[in-house]
């Protein structure tokens, strides 16, 4: 007996609908005007090939933000229609994006069945609420982003739709509770499997970490902890990972409900938007007086960290360059070496010189982790990370939050393994100044301008290019702005080739690179919902070791001052100050 019926809508195409660095973002009021959503999941149906749509298994989950539980239930509606046969749903609707990449590779269903791509339903590090930002993004089988064939796809087809496909009279799902609905349609079951949303990612960590060395750390008298969910999904592991499994106590978890709006904040794990962890790690105005010995924090997805000593903040670029260092001593799974590492074009170049002092293949690509998937699933890539606080490894195909903080604390409890129950610490603090001291340092800050004009911000990027036909020009600006910079060697716009399929990314950033090692990069970024976003990224290299414990916003001043001058930010945008600085 047929108990639910295919409906086929009548639409046409709505502007805008170009999917991002990764996925579509744009303010929920966007999202929930009528057939917004339906146009973008069934131009995505319509991209992929029929062998990945029909008898299908798909994940649909997310970071649980204000409408998922809406979407989730039309995307199930649309699935269905479309032939898929299995949809898997994590409880409350709750996956963290690098737990959507692990259910796709690791998780085999009651029947068998694998997962063969999944809708995850975030705007990542972007504020949640009624007024703020939605987003959905597809990941392929491998468990990573689509790349731009598909997304290129998905946008053309969300210019000429004239109809979707749904099951409008399959009853909502309880995503509340664990356990399977099995439906029947014209083409046969049909059913939603809503299960544990944290076994399988918990099961894959302690697959590569070495858990009970990290326990031995969290429950040494003196070592204390402290992690920031900023009321994203993270929650949703934290207590599981650190409480349940390594022993923390459950007063070192900050903001670990999971909730719509992101308890009204930003859940951006950076200086600016974590303040409460910021003060208790003893920074900012608000110091703690006496602050734990490691602090972390996610964002809304998971997929971002942000890593605090005692009164000491890590660069991501640091982190992940650390990381890279000692992965191979500290964490079990990386015991046979590194395959190779990367690092996206704006982050710091901290990671090639560890990469060249290892002798590790060292690769440099565009911003989105995609282009670090095509190089893992070649077996070139073990590590690699952002400057924008993503940093991961080849266990999954995106960036992991919460596999960063593993890793940090694997390498504390490696460090420390002869100090826990009363010795000296060897602190965070003290694993980056001597990584600085044995590989040199990047001083390195972005700045971030916000919802900026998208016609100023064209401009000014137009600007930026047309001015790196004359270097001489270039320096003459420089040394009349600051005498203490070196002169710009080269300047160009980055291109990128892929070494595994050949594929060539342009306009991906414009780059002015200086004689000493120093840059300045320039980039629009695609995570925004509104406007445009202007990241400017500023480094300089010091080798020398006495120079390397300088305050960073007194080293990069002089870069400072000739990036503002050069590129005219205040000018074309009218900003005197950008929106946030990390």
């Amino acid at each position: 007996m047929v108990l639910f019926k295919i409906t086929r809508v009548q639409t046409s195409p709505i502007e805008g609908q170009k999917p991002g660095t990764s996925g579509l973002r744009k303010k929920v009021r966007v999202f929930k005007q009528p057939h917004y959503l339906e146009n973008f999941v069934q131009s995505t149906f319509n991209a992929l090939t029929a062998t990945k749509v029909r008898g299908a298994t798909l994940v649909v989950s997310g970071d649980g933000r204000y409408y998922s539980e809406q979407a989730i239930q039309i995307i199930i509606k649309m699935a269905a229609a479309n032939g898929v046969k299995r949809v898997w749903v994590g409880q409350h609707g709750l996956l963290s994006t690098p737990a959507v990449s692990a259910v796709i590779r690791e998780r085999v269903g009651h029947d068998g069945s694998k997962a063969t791509g999944a809708f995850i339903l975030t705007a990542s590090h972007n504020p949640g609420g009624p007024t703020e930002d939605f987003g959905i993004k597809y990941n392929m089988e491998n468990g990573g982003p689509a790349p731009e064939s598909i997304t290129d796809k998905i946008f053309e087809n969300t210019k000429s739709i004239n109809e979707y496909l749904i099951a409008e009279d399959i009853p909502n799902v309880d995503i509340s509770a664990i356990g399977i609905t099995s439906l029947e349609g014209p083409e046969g079951s049909f059913e939603v499997d809503v299960f544990d949303n944290a076994s399988d990612y918990v099961k894959l960590m302690k697959s590569i970490f070495d858990f009970q060395a990290i326990q031995k750390l969290l429950t040494s008298p003196n070592f204390s902890f402290c992690y920031d969910a900023l009321h994203g999904v993270a929650g949703a592991y934290a207590n599981r990972i650190f409480v349940q499994e390594l022993g923390a106590k459950e007063s070192s978890l900050l903001n670990c409900t999971p909730k719509e709006d992101f308890g009204g904040g930003h859940p951006d794990p950076n200086l600016t938007y974590a303040k409460e962890l910021v003060a208790r790690m003893g920074l900012g105005s608000h110091a703690a007086e006496d602050p734990p010995e490691f602090g972390a924090a996610a964002d809304g997805d998971a997929d971002r960290n942000m890593i605090l000593g005692k009164r000491f903040f890590v660069t991501p670029s640091d982190s992940v360059a650390i990381i890279a260092a000692n992965a191979v001593e500290s964490i079990p799974y990386f015991s046979t070496g590194l395959k190779g590492v990367a690092r996206s074009m704006p982050t710091s170049a901290a990671l090639d010189v560890v990469a060249k002092n290892l002798n590790l293949k060292f690769f440099e690509v565009p911003t989105g982790w995609k282009f670090f998937g095509n190089l893992m699933d070649a077996g070139m890539c073990s590590v690699c990370g952002e400057e924008s606080f993503g940093t991961g490894s080849d266990h999954i195909r995106e960036k992991d939050g919460i596999w960063a903080v593993l890793a940090w604390l694997s390498i504390l409890a490696y460090k420390n393994k002869e100090n826990l129950g009363g010795g000296k610490l060897v602190t965070v603090e003290d694993i980056v100044r001597q990584h600085w001291a044995a590989y040199g340092r990047h001083y390195y800050t972005r700045y971030d301008y916000e919802n900026v004009d998208a016609g100023a911000a064209k401009e000014l990027m137009a600007y930026l290019v047309k001015l790196q036909s004359n270097l001489d020009e270039v320096n003459k600006i420089v040394k009349g702005i600051s005498s203490d910079v070196a002169n710009v060697a080269n300047a160009d716009e980055f291109e990128y080739t892929d070494p595994v399929d050949g594929s060539v990314s342009k306009h991906q950033g414009i780059r002015y690179l200086f004689e000493d090692g120093s840059r300045l990069v320039f980039r629009l970024s695609g995570t925004g919902s509104e406007g445009a976003t202007i990241r400017l990224y500023i480094e300089q290299y010091e080798k020398d070791s006495s120079k390397t414990g300088r305050e960073s916003q007194d080293a990069l001043a002089p870069l400072v001052k000739v990036a503002l001058g050069l590129s005219k930010m205040q000018e074309f945008t009218g900003r005197s100050a950008p929106t946030v600085i990390t």
